[in-house]
């Protein structure tokens, strides 16, 4: 199943109902998903309450200079890895005022994918306002829109579970 447009939604309100009522602020650092979190965000009326900003680092370049991910981080794992999206998590607190960032890294297709990373492989990490940090690994299917769509489900989904753990469950797709 493929979240629609209205779950994007239904899970970004919850979401800045959460952090509203907390005083929270969130920062989204971005590569693979190209600021779409960023957009389902900012589509909520009163979003600037508490979305601090988002980063969009499609290029290695780009997550070195603007999160401080490390050049070195990125040589021996590759953009598409745990140790790269935990920095790419901590760098949005850090260049931002927010208490608590996500961050996304993956391979979206059709192109780009090895063996060891097919399509559809990507990094989520939550980094929380007492500093911890969780990642966590998902195999996506279908196409590009299918895989960036799913990213984005899981990724405010995962806010939303960290912040809320008794919350509703808003219905998802099957994620592994």
């Amino acid at each position: 199943m493929q979240p629609d447009d209205a779950t994007l939604k239904e899970l970004a309100q919850a979401l800045g109902g959460c952090l509203g009522e907390r005083k929270l602020s969130l920062a989204a650092a971005e590569s693979c998903t190209g600021g779409w979190i960023a957009k389902v965000i900012t589509d909520v009326s009163g979003s600037s309450g508490w979305f601090e900003r988002g980063f969009v680092t499609y290029s290695n370049e780009s997550k070195v200079a603007m999160l401080g991910v490390r050049q070195a981080s990125l040589d021996a794992y590759g953009a598409v890895s745990e140790a790269v999206v935990r920095e790419m998590a901590e760098g949005a607190c850090h260049w931002s005022r927010a208490q608590l960032a996500v961050a996304v890294t993956g391979i979206a297709g059709p192109n780009g994918d090895t063996l060891e990373k097919p399509v559809g492989t990507v990094w989520i990490a939550w980094r929380w306002p007492d500093g911890r940090v969780e990642s966590r690994l998902y195999r996506f299917t279908g196409d590009r829109e299918s895989v960036r769509r799913q990213t984005v489900f899981a990724a405010l989904k995962g806010l939303n579970d960290g912040l809320q753990p008794g919350m509703r469950q808003i219905d998802s797709p099957s994620l592994t």
